[in-house]
């Protein structure tokens, strides 16, 4: 059936044991793309069955990078109460562990599934036994064929127990039709009888998949490649209940420049951290949705809009993404500089602020500052090397300039210098004014090179070398520069 005839509803399952990985960020993305483009749902549901390692914390900061990327979902967890929104809840998975009983119930009564008592030393053992003949490593359970009945005898005396999914009397393969990587067929015996439930009654992941994925009607399932092993045991679960599987696809994997999966030692992978590093949303989902897609006219700068309207699935690669930093950066600037000077300013002062920088709150003086900084700014944090010489509490002559500031030539510079800004009639500067005043000291004092422009980059910076004066200068006013001046001349 295709996406045109049929009620789409897709989900992002995420698991709350830490960051949310730019590879799990570009899965609900193309999730999202496909919900909205196919007029569907997009549904968050949360994975947190590993008691030990998931966290609220970690749910909350999920939550958080997926708002931050405007990947709004339509039904889950609220992203500020954490209360359930949609009529197919409970949407975390350890709220509903009385369904998954039910239908481990159901299996075990139609004999597709047992209660495995064997001590994890038995199973290492007939591993190791298996292993030694050339055998494959599967579980060969003698308590496969024990009747229920003496089977919930021994739960009731106190016994542990595994429940097991009954696999070695399929003997056939199972065909999937991948929407990205075409058919793919999987040999039943490429697994033996596997857990559906753990000996303290929690589900395995495979199991509350079919479970949930049935329940709550999902359609489409796009999730990273290397969930494609998972895929038979699912399969197998779905035929054991009569269920109708949805319909798979399996999206390449993000990797680094050395065509591994992409983690943390490459750098940084979590979408908050980019966050913090200055990376707009915009700019983030733009660049994600073209590891492994790419749109039908070529186009690379797109609002999440323009990627909704052409989305569709025959477009996403089946090979390995290279996960470009220099490309993304030059994503985030495009996106950055395309905005107006008031919002690139309202988005960069956080930033300032957070490094300590004061500046004029004049309106105007903010647009001319935005305006003079856009083609350099890459990430909004670039914004704090760029404006930190225009703050007057941030002056201080750096240990570089000593040297320079000994030389026999550089207090007439100076003097020269105070002097021509003094006699400026205004109290702000062009670019050309600026170049002028250069040239009035340069024919006072008959110096030039290094000897002329060292001082003034001293007395206006703070060091011989570094920003551009000439940019610089018609964000500073005539009194500070003047202020400068004289706090150079004193070290002379």
């Amino acid at each position: 059936m295709s996406a045109e005839n049929q009620k789409i509803r897709v989900r992002f399952a995420p698991s709350p044991t830490g960051y949310l990985h730019v590879g799990g960020a570009r899965s609900a993305l193309f999730n999202y793309l496909f919900a909205k483009k196919n007029k569907g749902a997009f549904i968050l549901r949360i994975e947190d069955t590993d008691q030990a390692r998931s966290t609220e914390e970690s749910l909350k900061m999920m939550l958080a990078d997926l708002s931050w990327l405007g990947l709004q979902w339509d039904e889950g967890p609220h992203p500020q109460t954490m209360a359930d929104q949609g009529s197919y809840g409970p949407y975390r998975q350890s709220e509903r562990l009385d369904i998954y009983q039910k239908v481990a119930q159901e299996l075990l009564e139609k004999n597709q599934a047992y209660y495995c008592f064997m001590t994890d030393e038995e199973i290492e053992a007939q591993r190791e036994k298996l292993k030694s003949a050339g055998l494959q490593t599967h579980v060969e359970s003698p308590f496969e064929n024990m009747p229920l009945s003496e089977a919930r005898k021994k739960i009731s005396a106190g016994e542990k127990a595994v429940v097991r999914f009954k696999t070695r009397a399929l003997k056939k393969d199972y065909l999937l039709k991948d929407l990205i990587r075409g058919d793919v067929s999987f040999p039943s015996d490429m697994v033996g009888d596997f857990v559906l439930l753990r000996s303290d009654g929690m589900p395995v992941y495979n199991f509350c998949c079919v479970v949930d994925d049935h329940l709550m009607e999902i359609s489409h399932v796009l999730r990273a490649e290397e969930h494609l092993p998972n895929t038979l045991r699912q399969l197998m679960i779905f035929e054991a209940m009569g269920w109708t599987p949805p319909q798979f696809g399996h999206i390449s994997l993000v990797l680094d420049d050395e065509r591994q999966k992409l983690s943390k030692r490459t750098g940084a992978v979590a979408c908050d951290q980019f966050r913090k590093d200055g990376y707009l949303p915009e700019a983030m989902n733009n660049y994600l949705a073209l590891l492994g897609w790419s749109h039908p006219e070529q186009k690379e700068v797109m609002s999440l809009a323009e990627m909704t309207g052409a989305f569709s699935l025959d477009r996403l690669n089946p090979s390995g993404a290279i996960f470009d930093r220099v490309k993304l950066k030059w994503m985030n600037a495009q996106h950055l500089r395309a905005l107006p000077n008031a919002e690139i300013y309202r988005l960069v002062k956080p930033f300032l602020t957070a490094a300590g920088i004061t500046l004029p709150e004049d309106f105007d003086w903010q647009s001319r500052s935005v305006e003079t900084f856009k083609p350099y700014l890459e990430t909004l944090a670039d914004a704090v090397n760029l404006y930190a010489p225009l703050d007057d509490l941030r002056y201080e002559i750096k240990a570089e300039s000593q040297e320079a500031l000994q030389w026999p030539t550089t207090r007439p510079v100076l003097e020269a210098w105070r002097d021509a800004v003094s006699a400026h009639p205004k109290e702000t500067f062009t670019e050309e004014e600026f170049l002028a005043l250069q040239d009035v000291v340069k024919n006072k004092t008959a110096q030039k090179g290094k000897n002329l422009f060292f001082p003034i980059r001293i007395a206006l910076i703070g060091q011989p070398q570094g920003a551009e004066l000439k940019i610089l200068v018609p964000l500073m006013f005539k009194k500070s520069v003047l202020a400068r001046a004289e706090k150079a001349l004193s070290q002379c």
